[in-house]
């Protein structure tokens, strides 16, 4: 039966961060993780009082930025939007979804993601190849660390 979703549904913002957690204790990484829970304290609830807790709808709204440490660098912000924004050695994958995050992060760490360089238009973009022939692909505008250099393919 073909599944509808290439990736396992992950409701929450919660759920998330346990799937990075697995993905951190696999391979071997140090992970911090700062929550923001409540429209006040989110970064895309701008418009939010002060002290104002809940959305309109009346959820509460959960934001969390996970650090993982080791090579590359790797950070991702969970907003509870389903979506996230991540950033492998400085370069900025945004609107990820939410359940799409722990096969990105599988593919960076499975050496998977790799750097190629165009001569036109000029630049070189970090691509994240993903199962089910999902792809993400960023322009890189910082200078190549060496885990970039390293995954530079002709």
């Amino acid at each position: 039966m073909p599944r509808s979703h290439p990736h396992p549904h992950l409701p929450t913002t919660e759920s998330a961060v346990a799937a990075i957690r697995e993905i951190a204790r696999e391979e071997n990484r140090e992970m911090a993780v700062t929550d923001a829970i409540g429209a006040d304290q989110t970064s895309r609830r701008t418009s939010a009082g002060a002290f104002v807790v809940l959305d309109p709808d009346g959820s509460l709204p959960h934001e969390a930025y996970v650090e993982l440490g080791g090579t590359p660098v790797v950070d991702v912000r969970l907003f509870p939007e389903d979506d996230a924004k991540i950033v492998v050695d400085g370069v900025e994958f945004h609107d990820v979804p939410r359940d799409a995050v722990p096969a990105f992060l599988r593919s960076v760490y499975g050496g998977l993601a790799s750097v190629k360089g165009r001569f036109f238009p000029p630049g070189e973009w970090l691509i994240v190849p993903l199962p089910g022939d999902e792809t993400y692909k960023e322009l890189i505008e910082v200078s190549l660390t060496p885990w970039l250099a390293r995954s530079v393919r002709k």
